[in-house]
């Protein structure tokens, strides 16, 4: 009897560690958003210091353009072994003007997300193809070729 027990505990703790595993894996990525402290950017009000001092520095800032800083959070969720996918996106477009105010603090989501699908295995590029053998055995013959530096005059070996 005592063995069927044992059995029994063994097959629900089996059990329970098989459940476990197959759980969702959720991390957070980036800016981690506090909507309070979001809604208190407010336009006309406030600029750059005041923003740095409420919602910290920027995940990056515009090169070209508008005086922009960005915020980026993302949520992922994954099951174990497998590729993450994203759950929740946003990201909060604060403008400034040349004096540094804030213009405008625009949120966006997921919506606004481009996914890109490679077409194929292989990045295209310029210039001649080539195959596997001819990269192998390509410079046979080439050493000490006219231009190749070792058979110019006052080069190495003369």
């Amino acid at each position: 009897m005592k063995a069927g027990k044992a059995f029994g505990a063994g097959l629900v703790l089996a059990m329970a560690l098989a459940a476990g595993g197959c759980s969702s894996i959720r991390e957070s990525r980036g800016y981690i958003v506090d909507q309070t402290l979001v809604n208190a950017v407010q336009p006309g009000i406030d600029n750059r210091q005041s923003v740095e001092g409420t919602l910290g520095r920027p995940t990056f800032i515009s090169q070209y353009g508008t005086p922009t800083w960005y915020y980026i959070s993302s949520t992922t969720a994954r099951k174990p072994f497998v590729r993450p996918r994203i759950e929740q996106h946003s990201v909060l477009a604060v403008q400034f003007d040349d004096a540094g105010n804030v213009v405008s603090a625009n949120r966006t989501g997921i919506d606004r997300v481009a996914f890109l699908s490679p077409d194929g295995d292989e990045t295209p590029t310029l210039g001649r193809e080539r195959g596997f053998f001819e990269d192998l055995f390509g410079n046979i013959g080439q050493v000490g070729a006219p231009g190749a530096g070792a058979g110019a005059p006052g080069g190495p070996g003369r």
